[in-house]
């Protein structure tokens, strides 16, 4: 694999780190901006919020633009709004650094799809862009855990500092390896963009993206307020957090992993299996958050249910959409969006309740009771966007 893949690679780790890295920093950023931490957590659903406006809105335009211009501009943007974020002593102006550093983060993703495709033979397109994406897994298991130890030890702006870091060497690889135009095949065989868009009237569609919300929903929801669980529901130190978000990431990672290779010959089993374990794991981890090796061991279990339910919808939307070659990337992260803008702020309004810090945990099982109120009356059509069965 070619050298600018994998520097493509560390921006998307570093732009994957910036989604979640909130979830072990928002008590210190809460504290330091005179806010709530559930104030604070709004900071997740305002890059979500920027994810969902613009991975659709650069998907449509970025069909025709070149390459390397765009991939560094949208990489220095993002850079840029990290640094911003870093000296920001005002709540409101870090909450704008979060959406356009969301915006920037689509428009690269866009491009950098198909760039990573670009870079290698035909034969090892699939290749390119597993190495691609290994970026995001990777944030979850390492660069969020690490992101959190930093924070703790050096303050929450020296994660900003990290990820800006990041990009450097990133946007070195593509000064000296993105081809700076199109390919001579780029602007074939495209569908029309009228057409492309017309595919979200399809109501199966729809209800997989509603579904995929919901899961992602109550997955921020949990995780962007599991630090005050560690810290105060169980009683550990800082540090624990850390741990916390590395079995979450590793869990996912399983998720994902399990779920990939099953889902791609019957993604019924994952749908009726993981979704009532999801359901029962969110209050079971409240009840028994106060027991840290209970604690530890149910967050990793429900970073592995809910990126393996999380996925598989996800790849039913992609399934769905495939005749949306340039919008469907865009239709998939617009739903898991959706989901990550909605979940923290629907968990962080139970902090005020009784339940506390627990809150969010009974929240998140919530959301996904809807979802699986939602979904298995309609579990064959669902299931068809994969199978090609039940038509809507």
């Amino acid at each position: 694999m070619p050298l600018p893949l994998y520097l493509l690679a560390l921006a998307v780790f570093a732009m994957g780190t910036s989604e979640f890295m909130l979830a072990g920093l928002l008590p210190d950023i809460a504290l330091d901006l005179g806010v709530t931490v559930g104030t604070a957590g709004s900071l997740t659903s305002a890059y979500a919020i920027g994810m969902i406006v613009g991975a659709p809105l650069v998907a449509a335009s970025a069909r025709n633009w070149p390459r390397r211009p765009a991939l560094l501009s949208f990489l220095l943007v993002f850079a840029a709004a990290h640094a911003v974020g870093a000296v920001s002593t005002s709540f409101a102006l870090l909450f704008t650094t979060r959406v356009v550093a969301a915006l920037a983060n689509a428009g690269f993703l866009a491009l950098a799809l198909t760039a990573a495709a670009a870079l290698v033979p035909p034969d090892r397109k699939g290749r390119a862009l597993a190495v691609l994406l290994s970026g995001t897994t990777l944030a979850t298991i390492a660069g969020v855990p690490g992101g959190a130890v930093l924070g703790t030890e050096l303050g929450w702006q020296a994660t900003f500092w990290a990820v800006a870091a990041l990009c450097l060497p990133a946007a070195a690889g593509i000064v000296e390896g993105i081809p700076a135009g199109h390919d001579a095949d780029e602007e074939t065989g495209k569908p029309a963009l009228r057409t492309e868009l017309a595919r979200l009237t399809r109501p199966r569609l729809i209800l997989v993206m509603l579904l995929g919300a919901l899961v992602n929903a109550a997955t921020f929801g949990g995780l962007t307020f599991l630090a005050p669980v560690v810290t105060d529901t169980a009683g550990l130190g800082e540090l624990w957090v850390s741990v916390a978000l590395v079995l979450f990431g590793a869990g996912s990672f399983v998720g994902v992993t399990v779920a990939g290779r099953v889902s791609d010959r019957n993604p019924g089993p994952v749908v009726t299996v993981a979704g009532p374990l999801l359901l029962i794991g969110w209050p079971a981890l409240a009840v028994l958050a106060h027991q840290p090796v209970a604690l530890f061991t149910l967050v990793f279990v429900q970073g592995a249910l809910s990126f393996a339910l999380g996925s598989t919808l996800i790849a039913c939307v992609l399934h769905e959409a495939a005749d949306a070659p340039t919008m469907a990337g865009s239709y998939a992260t617009a739903a898991l969006n959706v989901g990550a803008a909605v979940g923290p702020v629907a968990a962080g309004a139970t902090l005020g309740t009784e339940a506390g810090h627990l809150g969010p945990l009974y929240a998140s099982g919530l959301l996904v009771a809807t979802a699986l109120l939602i979904a298995f009356p309609f579990l064959r059509v669902v299931l068809g966007a994969r199978s090609g069965v039940a038509r809507l």
